[in-house]
């Protein structure tokens, strides 16, 4: 594998992104589960993102993202379109670098993941679904002149997920295996350059659910598809398209990417949650449902690590869940 000048994200923006974003984030921890790694034979570790800013790694990108727009796309105020975390992640970037945010949910999205978004100082409209959410954003774009955040394939957004590899990478120097959850693709779009450039030889694998699998689609198409419905209890990954920048990187660094179910991802859930007392949102327990479920060929003894996205989710719907 070799890289290039030519690469959409460099190993050079990442560092860069990491200097950028470090003052306004948690460096989240790396955590072990002996129990959980005994039982499925491997040594687990899970990068607990469920700690950072907003509850997820979106202010990563989204900091890194709006620190670099210009002047004028700044002053005209951003808009963003998603069904909880970027919307939170935007907000937060947005109102932290001093522009004005504006952000279109679902009508589905969690109440919990609005209340915060508006808290971080968004305006938020709620319209249709999440597959209708795009021309609802070119509606409101050219009405109000607002800088659209494109919500997965821009390089800076890339680059700011990539910090996330570096700090496993930094924690963990010679992973195995790394497995991310995959929406859109901005996140494992990322974290597979960040690991690929430093480490080739860990394997990067994506984890879809059944229900959102629009990455797993558009590698069998060889082409960006987009979904005309979405099921999965995973509102995070609730991506109804990716990016061609996502596709690109996807094909040239990442081994696999498997699905999982409802059910799966729930179970996986209360694992993490009886093992090691972390409460995750179901896009956040994805990536270990698939390792809990057997969905990859590992080896005994390998170094696994799973990235826990996020933990926004609502009391009572968490009661349900599990």
């Amino acid at each position: 594998m070799s890289f290039t000048d030519h690469d959409i994200v460099t190993l050079n923006d990442i560092f860069e992104a990491r200097e950028i974003v470090k003052p306004y984030i948690h460096r989240t921890p790396m955590m072990t589960s002996t129990a959980l790694g005994e039982q499925l034979g491997v040594k687990l570790y899970f990068k607990a993102e469920v700690f950072q800013k907003t509850g997820s790694f979106k202010p990563r990108g989204t900091i890194n993202k709006i620190y670099h727009l210009s002047d004028e796309a700044k002053s005209n105020g951003v808009l963003a379109i998603s069904a909880g975390n970027l919307a939170a992640g935007v907000a937060y970037a947005a109102t932290l670098l001093g522009v004005e945010s504006t952000v279109i949910m679902p009508e589905s999205a969690p109440k919990s993941k609005v209340e915060a978004t508006r808290g971080y100082g968004a305006t938020i409209i709620l319209h249709g679904d999440v597959t209708t959410l795009f021309a609802k954003a070119d509606e409101v774009q050219q009405e109000r002149n607002l800088t659209f955040l494109e919500p997965w394939g821009d390089p800076d957004l890339i680059a700011g997920h990539g910090t996330l590899g570096l700090e496993i990478l930094d924690d963990v120097a010679e992973p195995d295996y790394v497995l991310v959850p995959v929406g859109g693709g901005g996140l494992i779009s990322g974290v597979a350059s960040a690991i690929k450039f430093k480490h080739p030889r860990a394997k990067v694998i994506g984890v879809e659910p059944v229900g959102a699998n629009v990455m797993t689609q558009s590698l069998e198409q060889d082409r960006v598809v987009s979904l005309s419905s979405i099921n999965t209890i995973a509102d995070g990954l609730a991506a109804p398209s990716i990016g061609e920048n996502n596709l690109t990187i996807v094909k040239r660094y990442v081994d696999d990417i498997v699905l999982v179910t409802d059910d799966e991802i729930a179970a996986a859930m209360g694992a993490i949650m009886e093992r090691c007392k972390i409460v995750t949102e179901p896009s956040g327990a994805t990536a270990f449902a698939a390792l809990l479920h057997g969905k990859i060929d590992i080896p005994q003894g390998a170094t696994v690590v799973c990235l826990l996205s996020g933990a926004n989710v609502d009391r009572s719907r968490l009661k349900a869940l599990l």
